[in-house]
């Protein structure tokens, strides 16, 4: 997945003509949304906004986090739900027993392989998650957009675009050995994030047209006008 997604050739696009794309995406695994994912996308962002109204990073990493579902859409392969969204947690040592439906992992080659199911695995103490191969989904897509189009959000915006599905770590403190000095920084800004993005889904409609100038300015600051998808 990671070489074909890595070549960038499906589209060439904004940030903003991806919120608008994802428009046309609803995720199935996600209990609380039954509107459009842009709803939810401003959602957040506007909720972080008011109460960290200093960090525009921050408010824009909430604006974009979600912008790899687009991998559902037929522009880009349309891969699986069970593809693009859910649970992320790393491959290359024992599945911790807090990540989600876990008793699946039973069936996975890996699960008897003693190269891969111990503790470490392939892996060795703060090795840094940067260096640790993560499963396929929509935040590793929008992290290698972001990084590949020489986006200058902060390491704690990439951070949270690529880890926020990896629920084992950020919500049951699993895997956590792994991590270097960076990487326990980053989760600080994590988990304030992930409060939002679980807590911030409300039936109030954002006014799309009256916030959009404030995060194409962002958008403008962070990232080139074109992007590769």
């Amino acid at each position: 997945m990671r070489e074909e997604y890595g070549k960038l050739d499906k589209v060439e696009m904004s940030i903003w003509e991806c919120c608008e794309l994802l428009n046309e995406v609803v995720d199935e695994s996600d209990p609380d949304l039954d509107e459009p994912q842009i709803e939810h996308l401003l959602q957040t962002a506007e909720a972080i906004r008011k109460d960290y109204p200093d960090e525009g990073w921050l408010h824009l990493t909430a604006l974009i986090h979600d912008l790899g579902k687009v991998l559902h859409l037929p522009a880009f392969g349309e891969l699986p739900q069970w593809a693009v969204v859910g649970d992320t947690y790393p491959v290359g040592c024992a599945f911790d027993e807090s990540i989600v439906h876990h008793k699946h992992f039973k069936k996975n080659l890996d699960y008897n392989n003693p190269a891969y199911n111990t503790k470490y695995g392939i892996y060795s103490e703060g090795c840094g998650l940067d260096n640790v191969l993560m499963s396929w989904g929509h935040d590793d897509y929008m992290y290698l957009v972001a990084k590949e189009n020489k986006s200058t959000l902060p390491s704690a915006g990439l951070f949270i675009i690529r880890y926020h599905s990896f629920y084992a770590l950020h919500r049951a403190g699993a895997y956590k050995h792994l991590m270097n000095e960076e990487d326990i920084e980053n989760l600080k800004w994590l988990k304030i994030f992930n409060k939002y993005d679980l807590y911030s889904k409300s039936k109030v409609r954002i006014d799309v047209e009256k916030v959009k100038p404030y995060y194409l300015s962002l958008i403008e600051k962070y990232f080139p006008a074109k992007l590769r998808w």
